[in-house]
């Protein structure tokens, strides 16, 4: 059985290393704001009326809230670099001489890269909550927790394709890829209705988009182009629930013996 509090202790571990980023952190809101003052307001003018109030009024609000969801994914699946260069460097055999668990450890390392995650983004969510107004307290609380989990099911994904691959280059090419195609199929810049048809469909069960759209909905962007909220709540839960237990599964098959080669 599982022991919470050395859960923790792993989990505080990767929620420290955040904090002694504090220029990339700055960089990354530098980048969110630039992109929202330029590419968002100058896209904010380009729409038909008609899209725009299908929208919610604003596309503005649709693409900050879609740009927050997309800084969450690609810093939740940075986890699989760390798994890299901990390997490289010879910190898993000494993480494995704790007293830690094997599933306590992988477990806690994606509930520490759940959190530093959000922790990442949340002045990105200040910053499009400002823009979008005051949410219902109840969905904005809500749709928080379901990005926590979000980002915990992306940490899973990418310690389960570092665990499969066991190879940088391969990891960084297949994670290039997939991040590209997945922010691109969803909802994260655009709704469905305005896709092609032949790719609107991998999109509206994209797990980006429910995520995109839940935060949406918690912001108070109301649209009927939204994916309905129970529905993006049980495609999080599902995508979350699978890619932590790959990613536990995995990962521990890959440190038995006592390490990662």
């Amino acid at each position: 059985m599982m022991n919470p509090k050395r859960v923790w202790v792993v989990a505080e571990r990767d929620v420290r290393s955040l904090l002694r980023q504090k220029s990339m952190l700055a960089m990354r809101v530098a980048w969110f704001a630039a992109q929202v003052a330029f590419f968002g307001l100058i896209a904010n003018y380009m729409f038909r009326e008609d899209v725009l109030a299908a929208m919610g009024g604003s596309y503005l609000e649709y693409y900050v809230a879609g740009m927050v969801v997309t800084m969450l994914y690609s810093t939740a699946i940075f986890i699989g670099y760390d798994v890299y260069e901990e390997a490289d460097h010879g910190v898993v055999e000494y993480l494995l001489s704790l007293p830690v668990s094997r599933r306590e450890l992988v477990v806690g390392r994606s509930i520490g890269s759940g959190v530093r995650s959000l922790l990442h983004v949340g002045p990105m969510i200040v910053i499009a909550l400002y823009l979008t107004g005051t949410p219902s307290a109840l969905q904005l609380s809500t749709s928080l927790f379901c990005l926590f989990l979000f980002a915990f099911g992306a940490s899973g994904l990418s310690i389960t394709v570092a665990a499969a691959l066991k190879s940088s280059d391969r990891f960084d090419i297949l994670m290039g890829v997939v991040d590209a195609l997945a922010v691109r199929l969803s909802t994260a810049l655009y709704p469905v209705a305005f896709m092609p048809s032949y790719y609107g469909g991998l999109a509206s069960i994209n797990p980006i988009t429910f995520a995109a759209d839940l935060f949406r909905w918690g912001a108070g962007l109301e649209s009927a182009l939204l994916t309905p909220p129970l529905l993006a709540v049980v495609g999080i839960v599902a995508f979350s629930s699978t890619f932590t237990f790959l990613g536990v599964a995995l990962y521990e098959r890959r440190l038995e013996g006592g390490g990662w080669r």
